[in-house]
């Protein structure tokens, strides 16, 4: 199973970005895929799911403001992130539980003015 992450960067207060996450090395089609983030000094937390139908569910505090969506034919998945704030910054990463936790190696998001 490899998970690889790319589109963060550096964004002021109310831009956007767009995360990617490239999966494989598995049935991508047959598992939820989730977005998690960890900001310096805390613990790491789950930011949103899109489930294999495309259903998707979102932690609160990105509830509005991002929406995380998949595409099964290239086996991606997208975190579009909107409206951003500063205490959005964090390592964003890619994780698919398939008989245990994968990761990816993360992407940085900073939103700072």
């Amino acid at each position: 199973v490899q998970l690889v992450e790319s589109g963060g960067g550096l964004v002021q207060p109310g831009g956007s970005l767009r995360l990617s996450c490239a999966a494989s090395g598995f049935n991508f089609n047959a598992y939820v895929m989730n977005w998690y983030r960890q900001a310096q000094g805390k613990e790491r937390e789950w930011v949103a799911r899109a489930y294999m139908n495309g259903i998707t569910d979102y932690a609160n505090s990105v509830k509005g403001r991002f929406t995380v969506s998949r595409d099964n034919p290239k086996a991606m998945v997208y975190l579009r992130m909107n409206n951003l704030k500063p205490e959005d910054t964090a390592t964003y990463y890619c994780n698919v539980l398939y008989g245990r936790d994968y990761w990816g190696q993360g992407t940085q998001v900073t939103v700072s003015s």
